[in-house]
């Protein structure tokens, strides 16, 4: 069993369609400027008709395995983050490993919302410190087809993207997770949700084609009980690694709107130039968000040994988590 792990690539993807402010204002009958004072985005990308949910993922992986440098005979596991599937089954992480070649890797679709990444980041983890092998993990997402076009609150936020990290073992034990605080609250299942499509409610020939869309039911409560839960889990992240907001380099949280994780950089005391902002111009893909800014981020300014990385987000279930990383 290793000591720990730690982060040795990343990638990220976007489809090519830019989709700017105007085009959602005026199709909503919206003022200018609206989406922006409001969600903090300018523009988010959309998939192709000819895209797919694993191309998207197979792109990110790519990039991340490139990045780290490893070969891909070395990667163990796979694991997909993702709420839109290209299919409802079979799971798409096959799929995607057979596209990158990994050819002696296990894969499995892992269905945690925004919260997704930091779930498969945490069993990846586990996975790396048992068994000795590299994971990789990719978070992915086509949102713009789950979209209600004429319901505002979820038309103005959602878009289409992957990211990915590889991890590796590491004998160094202030390297990799070093904090982790996970947290649910199934009485607010509602709030956001997909209903159709499930067991419960399963596609019909008389089914509104709404139901087969993206619904938020109480924006407000959203943005409360996300600030909430992603402050708290945030604390106890830190908690456990024994470490103060101070400690934290870059805080990376899921860019779901930049008043929510503006609202937890207060709360936590983290400075806003520390938090990692990729919203204003990739919008929110859900669990891609977290991977997509790490690896723009890295990009921009590539981590440093030693630097300390706090993630957080929180979702529809509600379902949220927080991660300290080290560097």
């Amino acid at each position: 069993m290793s000591r720990s792990s730690r982060l040795l690539g990343f990638g990220h993807h976007a489809p090519s369609r830019k989709v700017e402010n105007p085009e959602i204002e005026n199709r909503l009958g919206l003022e200018p400027g609206w989406i922006e004072r409001r969600t903090g985005i300018r523009s988010r990308f959309w998939a192709a008709d000819e895209d797919t949910l694993s191309g998207l993922a197979a792109h990110a992986g790519d990039m991340a395995l490139a990045n780290a440098g490893i070969d891909r005979s070395d990667i163990g596991l796979l694991l997909l983050a993702t709420s839109t599937p290209d299919h409802l089954l079979p799971p798409s992480a096959p799929l995607v490993a057979h596209r990158l070649g990994l050819s002696r890797a296990g894969a499995i679709d892992l269905t945690g919302a925004c919260a997704g990444f930091i779930y498969a980041l945490m069993f990846a983890d586990g996975f790396t410190r048992l068994h000795g092998k590299a994971s990789l993990v990719i978070a992915a997402n086509i949102l713009s087809r789950r979209i209600n076009p004429a319901e505002r609150a979820s038309a103005v936020l959602f878009a289409d993207a992957a990211g990915a990290v590889v991890i590796g073992p590491c004998e160094e034990p202030d390297r990799g997770i070093l904090g982790a605080s996970v947290d649910s609250d199934g009485s607010r299942y509602g709030l956001i949700q997909i209903p159709a499509g499930g067991s419960n409610d399963p596609f019909r020939s008389d089914l509104d084609l709404e139901q087969t869309r993206m619904t938020i039911t109480d924006g407000r409560e959203v943005f409360s009980k996300a600030v909430d839960m992603m402050t708290a889990c945030s604390q106890d992240a830190l908690a456990a690694a024994q470490m103060h907001p101070q400690d934290i380099g870059r805080f990376v949280p899921h860019q779901a709107n930049a008043r929510i994780f503006d609202a937890v950089g207060r709360n936590l005391g983290i400075a806003g130039h520390a938090i990692v902002k990729t919203i204003a111009d990739y919008g929110n893909s859900s669990a891609a968000t977290i991977p997509l800014s790490l690896s723009l981020a890295h990009r921009a300014e590539p981590f440093r040994p030693g630097e300390k990385i706090l993630l957080a987000a929180a979702g529809a279930g509600l379902s949220g988590g927080a991660l300290v990383v080290g560097i």
